[in-house]
């Protein structure tokens, strides 16, 4: 990576990644990449602040799917129902017509 003032998100997580995986102190870490410690610390800090929503936005997506998946299926059931009543309400309205000599 080069030096520069801004890093892509893609480089602070691979500079988090190192320092996390390797026996390597902050100051060694920001002095190879050349960022104040304060910065380091703040993107460490927005890693585990933001990693709780990471993971719940999978479980959420998981539920969101189920959801779906539900809806769809009692949407089917209720045209289903739909369909027979109207066959129903077409045949009494049949009957009453035989009844009443209309037909």
């Amino acid at each position: 990576m080069e030096k520069r003032g801004r890093f892509s998100s893609q480089e602070k997580v691979q500079i988090l990644l190192e320092s996390f995986s390797k026996e390597i102190t902050v100051t060694d870490i920001c002095k190879k990449y050349s960022i104040h410690p304060n910065i380091y610390y703040q993107w460490k800090k927005e890693l585990f602040e933001n990693a709780e929503t990471i993971f719940s936005d999978k479980r959420s997506k998981v539920g969101e799917k189920k959801a779906q998946e539900k809806i769809k299926k009692l949407e089917e059931k209720l045209n289903y129902k739909d369909q027979l009543i109207s066959e129903i309400v077409e045949d009494n309205m049949r009957y009453k017509k035989k009844l009443n000599g209309e037909i």
